[in-house]
């Protein structure tokens, strides 16, 4: 296996060639600070660069479109689709590389979880089968021309990420975006050779890894995935066990363990509690209600119960560790990864190789630090998940469960 027996969690490792200084990672995370074209903005940089200096291990940027097609509908998302976009990045990268931390970019497609009334393009996926979440329009189905430009497009993406100066490039394959849903069989209904059987399903990814290798060398590519969701018919564990050992066979550097999808909605989000009032500030769901539905909306809300279902802590670890022992390259696990014993314990247990967190480091960008210092071993997050709502309206931040008046 990768790791040695009992390794410490604050012990330097190497990741796809990457040297990191601990098995912290942040895990990718839409900031929403990018202007018009998908180039970074200045608050993007004081964010990794809180990041860096508060101790952690490695930075993977939110996720960066291939296409604009492909754009989140959100605003701020990052784009790489263009080679304009690499100066810019440039000067970010050396940023965070003067702090001594590797930079990771995501790269995504976010297929028929966006909008077209926000991209002015049609929604793609590889069926056209309408979103769960995002149900305004049913899909086009992708032809044969259209897998080949996303693939090239993920591969020239992947080039200029390279050429930016990024320490590697993760494929966002989980959460139920394009790739995702190819290689998820609730939403890949296709008959061709792009669907069918799972080797079928896995060939965009495939082709992908394949023009990036021919082209990259051995750079550090890594990938999301989920080894979960809730899809009837979706992803579950055996089946992301054989994804995971497909990837590893296709030259794959290393993989995050992720879980669940857009569709699910609230279901997919892990907290005790519904943010109404942000859903109420910010969806464009809620939004699109009459304004005198809206109070009844947020009255039902919580009598449907739990945001999600339990355990909010450590939630992917169990299949995390089920893909750790079937590859020999290494698993990173995201997911309700809250305390430093639970982090320490998936490492020296040996369920993951390192540990990614998302929303501890948006209310605390110096936790790796006070970990590490003794400070505290737990994180101040209490899984509020405004910031999840909130970020479809403004840019990333903590917002401790309590929106302004004015919001």
């Amino acid at each position: 296996m990768f790791m040695t027996e009992s390794p410490n969690i604050f012990e330097p490792a190497q990741i796809g060639g990457i040297s990191i200084r601990n098995r912290f990672i942040r895990s990718a995370t839409h900031e929403g600070m990018a202007d018009a074209d998908g180039a970074p903005l200045e608050s993007l940089e004081k964010l990794y660069l809180r990041l860096a200096r508060g101790g952690v291990g490695a930075i993977i940027t939110g996720y960066a479109g291939v296409l604009p097609q492909g754009r989140c509908s959100f605003p701020g998302m990052l784009m790489m689709h263009d080679d304009r976009l690499v100066p810019a990045y440039r000067r970010l990268v050396d940023a965070v590389h003067q702090e001594g931390v590797p930079i990771i970019m995501q790269i995504a497609h976010c297929g028929s979880q966006t909008r077209s009334a926000v991209t002015g393009m049609s929604t793609v996926a590889p069926s056209p089968l309408r979103d769960r979440y995002f149900s305004e329009e049913v899909p086009q189905e992708l032809t044969e021309d259209g897998i080949r430009k996303i693939i090239e497009a993920f591969v020239d993406a992947a080039t200029r990420v390279q050429t930016a100066g990024f320490d590697g490039v993760q494929l966002h394959l989980a959460h139920g975006y394009l790739l995702a849903q190819f290689l998820s069989g609730y939403t890949n209904r296709r008959r061709d050779r792009w669907g069918g059987s799972l080797e079928n399903r896995f060939r965009i990814v495939s082709e992908i890894m394949k023009g990036i290798r021919h082209r990259l060398g051995d750079y550090p590519v890594l990938a999301k995935m989920n080894g979960y969701d809730g899809m009837k018919g979706g992803m579950r564990p055996d089946e992301a066990v054989k994804i995971a050992k497909m990837l590893e066979a296709s030259g794959c550097s290393a993989l995050e363990i992720s879980s669940g999808t857009i569709s699910e909605g609230l279901a997919v989000m892990r907290g005790p509690k519904i943010p109404t009032d942000a859903l109420l500030a910010a969806n464009f769901k809620v939004a699109a209600l009459p304004k005198m539905l809206r109070p009844g909306f947020a009255r039902i809300l919580p009598l449907i119960g739990p945001a999600s279902p339990k355990p909010y802590r450590s939630y992917n670890l169990e299949v995390a560790a089920l893909i750790r022992k079937a590859v020999s390259i290494p698993v990173v696990v995201v997911g309700g990864m809250h305390t430093l014993d639970d982090a320490s314990r998936a490492i020296t247990d040996g369920a993951a190789d390192f540990v990614s967190m998302c929303r501890p480091f948006i209310i605390e960008p110096s936790l790796v630090r006070k970990f590490e210092e003794g400070k505290q071993n737990v994180s101040r997050c209490t899984m509020c998940n405004y910031c999840t709502i909130m970020i479809e309206k403004e840019p990333l931040r903590c917002w401790n469960g309590r929106l302004p008046q004015s919001a």
